[in-house]
């Protein structure tokens, strides 16, 4: 169980990796609690105890529709964002043939997916985001795209696509295709309700937003016909087989009804959080600056880069001295490589190699951010000092 130390910190830790995952909120804990040993049936079955459990699922149903704005008969429960993506790439390309199409900045459950059905990967604007203008100049009706997947906000930088420019673009030049946009790091941002009329397929994941691991949404338009991915029992109407995780779906909608509930509130408090972050590093931090200028990423989402350090020893050292955090880059043949989207981006390896990613959410303090600067600001000295950089711009 996740603790809250004086500091402001998760389990004595200043935490701010939200991005990759955020603490379970107490909401969904006490919501999970009973369906793990008092209601445990099966939804599926005939008897009490599994319409008690069919009765929560189909509640959990009602309250995601509501926060998405979407039918309840539009919403699949899955195992996360990575099979709701793989769902509707793989679905929409199995069931009607032709191309799939993202962003070269896209998360790898959609650029891998995309690739191995070899479909078109599109360039980036410097932001990170995709230009509405090259959907519509890229795509052409008749030409077979079946799928487009663009992301809503980036998971590394932040940066918040135009999905209405999107949207029209796709209408306008390829209307015969499925529009998804992988949400997974908007609900804590963005009012989902105005992103849904304009996309055919919407996916999230419970854990990005106080929910339990494990679990997945999709919201799938009524009429919009995909290929399953997992075939079964033929739950979820045939389009998602396999015994419902009711503890899970429980826990993850009461954590979904808190965050859009909360939002308001949340993206006040955080703004001035990631303000007093920026500021910080901006000023005790040599070498740092914003991947992304003020304003264009979402408040949680706070990227950049460092001069003259790699964020592989970097990130040693914030882990030594409590703080955790990313980098978003990968190990690749034995050496560290930068982000594949900064590189979209047009980073200059040098400096992406510094690149480090601090998000914030439900359980971030003052203290958290105090300590934060601090500590980055005491690490990348350390660095500095053992490699004879410092002073270096």
């Amino acid at each position: 169980m996740s603790s809250t130390s004086a500091n402001g910190g998760v389990g004595g830790y200043v935490y701010l990796d939200h991005a990759a995952t955020s603490p379970l909120r107490q909401e969904a804990r006490a919501a999970m609690d009973p369906f793990h040993d008092v209601v445990f049936a099966n939804p599926s079955g005939s008897h009490r105890f599994s319409r008690v459990a069919r009765r929560a699922i189909d509640e959990a149903r009602d309250v995601v529709a509501e926060v998405i704005g979407c039918r309840p008969g539009e919403v699949v429960f899955t195992s996360g964002g990575t099979e709701g993506a793989n769902s509707a790439i793989f679905g929409a390309v199995r069931r009607n043939g032709g191309t799939a199409v993202c962003s070269v900045a896209e998360h790898h459950a959609v650029l891998h997916c995309v690739e191995h059905v070899a479909g078109r990967v599109l360039p980036v604007a410097p932001n990170g985001a995709l230009d509405a203008r090259l959907v519509r100049d890229t795509l052409r009706d008749g030409d077979g795209t079946s799928v487009v997947s663009v992301m809503t906000v980036n998971n590394e930088v932040g940066v918040v696509s135009d999905m209405v420019e999107i949207s029209r673009a796709v209408r306008r030049r390829a209307p015969q295709a499925i529009l998804h946009t992988d949400a997974v790091q908007a609900a804590c941002w963005l009012d989902l309700r105005d992103i849904w009329p304009h996309v055919d397929v919407m996916t999230l994941s419970a854990h990005k937003f106080g929910g339990p691991k494990g679990v997945g949404i999709m919201a799938i338009r009524d009429g919009l016909s995909l290929e399953p991915l997992i075939y079964g029992g033929g739950q979820e109407r045939d389009r998602r087989s396999g015994t419902l995780n009711v503890a899970g779906i429980v826990g993850a909608t009461a954590a979904l009804a808190v965050t859009h509930a909360s939002r308001p509130v949340e993206l006040a408090r955080v703004s001035a959080l990631r303000d007093m972050l920026v500021q910080g590093l901006m000023s005790s931090v040599e070498g740092c600056s914003l991947t992304l200028s003020g304003g264009a990423a979402v408040p949680g989402i706070v990227h950049v880069c460092i001069e003259n350090l790699e964020n592989e020893a970097l990130l040693y050292l914030l882990d030594e001295q409590g703080l955790c955090a990313s980098a978003a880059s990968a190990c690749a043949s034995g050496a560290m490589e930068p982000s594949h989207v900064l590189a979209a981006m047009g980073v200059p390896k040098s400096r992406a190699m510094g690149a480090l990613r601090l998000s914030l959410g439900h359980t971030t303090t003052e203290n958290d951010v105090d300590a934060a600067v601090r500590i980055v600001a005491d690490a990348a000295a350390t660095l500095r000092s053992r490699s004879g950089t410092a002073g270096a711009r």
